[in-house]
């Protein structure tokens, strides 16, 4: 196994960067709709849609960049990706209608379809396996951290110097960094075992990878609840404890942004340590993570105070954070190298199609007919199916790739 070395930590840096900016840039959008609605006279409907069309593109594009990143060089995939997805950042400031919007953030999609499928394998292959679901804990550190960070730059660059501005500014740097990222060289692992040419056809091989395949609907669960909590805790707030839209929005951003960050360390730390115990340790800390957010979940619906409310999301997405660093390591540990960057993408996905691309609306749909507190409750309780699929996960990772280790091993531990 190769150890981790100076340049491997050089790559951590610029890759979780350039993660950082992947969101900044995704989120900016967001901060600005107001600004953008009024300027072009858009309805929801419209705003809507525009936010569908990004994770459409970027959940079908992701495949298709899958299959060129397992057979070329990553760091120039990362790279041009970046490069890509930053200029269509620019391209939405520049726009003068509806159409034009929707096209530039459907680039934005391509570009970041291209960078999600191929960086998580590549980061971790810099590093050795006992220490890799730290490595990827941090790698997601960007997704809290980078989308705070894009909702305040937007608010304020588009307060203060317009909408079109501040598209222009959080650009800059996704460019400069992507340029940095072609000069990166491929993992030593990738290097010492050529990948075969794999016909796209041989990729269905990962739908009978049944840790893989249970990893990611894992992930979709996880994904679906938390998008469900991201859409509708700011209604919930402001419905029951008569909070300005702002303030809502503000108290449930600030959890999110301390509970993903302590979730995503946490979560990561253990993993790495109890990998020393049991081969098992991802999986361990992923059906963990589900079962211990949901009843954190339900108190938070019932929560009679504010305060109390916000502690008990507080847990609830700690908990469900912590089983992301595991889990990107998990796959790049039960998934061939020549096929990681398709399994990412596959992972990709499924992860947003049976996750956060429907919850939304199917709490939605639940709350007209039952209320929204109802319709909460059922979103937390569903991460029950996430601890089973996470069971199942490692019984089948011992089944499938460690038959003797997992002989004489209990299911849970």
């Amino acid at each position: 196994m190769f150890t981790d070395n100076p340049y491997s930590k050089k790559v951590l840096f610029l890759i979780f960067f350039i993660s950082l900016f992947n969101y900044i840039d995704r989120q900016v959008l967001y901060a600005v709709f107001p600004l953008i609605k009024k300027d072009l006279l858009l309805t929801d409907t419209q705003l809507g849609f525009l936010a569908s069309s990004f994770m459409i593109v970027y959940m079908c594009f992701a495949p298709l960049v899958g299959y060129f990143g397992d057979k070329y060089r990553r760091p120039v995939i990362i790279g041009v990706s970046a490069i890509f997805w930053s200029v269509a950042t620019i391209f939405t400031g520049m726009i003068r209608s509806y159409a034009q919007l929707i096209f530039a953030r459907s680039a934005v999609g391509v570009g970041e379809a291209g960078y999600g499928t191929v960086s998580p394998s590549y980061l971790a292959e810099w590093f050795p396996v006992h220490k890799r679901a730290r490595i990827m804990a941090l790698y997601a550190l960007a997704i809290p951290v980078g989308s705070a960070i894009g909702y305040l730059l937007g608010g304020v660059l588009g307060q203060h110097f317009g909408w079109r501005a501040a598209f222009y500014i959080v650009a800059v740097p996704g460019i400069l960094l992507g340029a940095a990222a072609l000069f990166l060289r491929e993992t030593p692992e990738k290097v010492a075992h050529p990948p075969e040419r794999l016909k796209f056809g041989q990729y269905a091989r990962l739908f009978s990878n049944r840790p893989f395949l249970l990893i990611a609907f894992s992930q979709a669960i996880g994904t679906f609840s938390v998008g469900g909590l991201a859409a509708w805790m700011p209604s919930f707030f402001v419905r029951d404890f008569g909070l300005s839209v702002a303030q809502a929005g503000f108290y449930f951003g600030a959890v999110t942004v301390l509970a993903g960050v302590a979730g995503n360390l946490a979560g990561g730390w253990v993993a790495d340590w109890l990998r020393k115990k049991t081969k098992r340790a991802y999986f361990i800390v992923g059906y963990l993570s589900f079962f211990l957010s949901m009843p954190f979940g339900v108190l938070a619906v019932l929560a009679s105070t504010l305060p109390m409310a916000l502690a008990m999301i507080f847990l609830t997405e700690f908990f469900i954070f912590a089983h992301s660093g595991p889990y990107h390591a998990a796959i790049v540990e039960v998934v061939q190298v020549n096929m990681r960057s398709m399994a990412f993408a596959l992972d990709i996905f499924i992860l947003h199609a049976f996750g956060d691309a429907i919850s939304p609306t199917i709490i939605g749909m639940v709350s007209d007919a039952r209320g929204l507190a109802f319709a909460i409750f059922l979103a937390v309780m569903f991460l029950f199916f996430g601890g089973v699929t996470s069971i199942l996960a490692g019984y089948y990772y011992d089944k499938d790739f460690h038959p003797a280790y997992g002989s004489g091993q209990v299911l849970f531990f």
